[in-house]
Formats: C-alpha cells, sequence, structure tokens
C-alpha cells in the first residue's frame, strides 16, 4: 500500500534524483537569460517559460503538493500581478520623467555598453515580463493539470481531479 502512495505523488526515484540535480541549474540558466536578455538571445518571455520549465518539472516529477509549497496558487497569480503592474509602472514613469510613455529614462554611456545595466530599462522591463510569464504558464498548467473535463449527455462539465 505504501509503494502505491509513492507512485500517486510523483515519479520513479531515478526521475526524482534526476531532477534535484537539474532543478537547480534549469533556475540559474533561466534567470541568466532573464538578466542578459538585452545582451544576447533571449528576455524576459526566453527567459520566463525556463523559469516555469523548472516548477512545471518539479510539479511532473514529485506531484502538485511539493510544488504547491514552493509556489501556491495565491503565490503564483501575486507574482503575475506584480509583473504586470511593474512592467506598467516603468512605462508610466517614462511618461512622468521625460514626457513620453516608455521612454527609457535611465541614461546610459558609451562606456557602458555589454554591460548589465547598458539597456537602461529594458533590464527591469525583462524582469517584469518574466515574472509575469512565469507565474501564468506555471498556472496555466497547474490549472489543466488538476481540471477534467466530462461529457455528460450533450454538456460538457469540467471537474477538479483528486
Amino acid at each position: 500500500m505504501n509503494d502505491e502512495k509513492n507512485i500517486s505523488s510523483g515519479m520513479s526515484e531515478v526521475v526524482k534524483t534526476v531532477c534535484n540535480i537539474v532543478e537547480g541549474f534549469i533556475f540559474v540558466f533561466g534567470c541568466y537569460i532573464v538578466l542578459y536578455g538585452q545582451l544576447s538571445p533571449g528576455g524576459g518571455f526566453a527567459g520566463g517559460v525556463i523559469l516555469a520549465a523548472v516548477f512545471i518539472l518539479i510539479m511532473l516529477a514529485f506531484g502538485k503538493e511539493r510544488v504547491l509549497k514552493i509556489m501556491p496558487r495565491k503565490r503564483g497569480a501575486f507574482i503575475e500581478a506584480l509583473g504586470a503592474l511593474s512592467f506598467l509602472a516603468v512605462a508610466w514613469a517614462g511618461l512622468y520623467v521625460s514626457g513620453i510613455f516608455f521612454k527609457n529614462f535611465i541614461p546610459t554611456t558609451a562606456a557602458s555598453h555589454f554591460k548589465l545595466m547598458s539597456g537602461g530599462t529594458i533590464l527591469i522591463y525583462n524582469i517584469a515580463i518574466a515574472l509575469k510569464v512565469m507565474a501564468g504558464l506555471f498556472l496555466v498548467f497547474f490549472v489543466l493539470s488538476i481540471t477534467r473535463v466530462i461529457l455528460e449527455g450533450d454538456k460538457l462539465k469540467m471537474v477538479k481531479k483528486q
């Protein structure tokens, strides 16, 4: 009976061990893609997808209980809203500082080229987009994984999986 419970709460021990090894590397790589998106291929969307993949990997390997300890649904919704609001706040800050919506108001010099803050507000936009995409994709996957659609006669009925 105990073996049946372990199987239902995730995958095999090999998959769980590999997941424990690679989840940190994938998370750091996602952060790298977000932070250096203005200097190399990547950015907020690509990094956000990679960061969401970490949480999806944890959910697939260990089950929903472990991932909900890391990111409960309310925290995911808060992070998604925080990403959207911070993106909009920086855009409005450009309007407030210079009179132009989305104006890059962080000054950069020729000496700062190819450095982390050389893009001005682009780094802040990338972080905000990454938060929004990461939380949004994870929440979509989570809701799809806990919802089941049943056909009853002519109507579709959605029920929560147990």
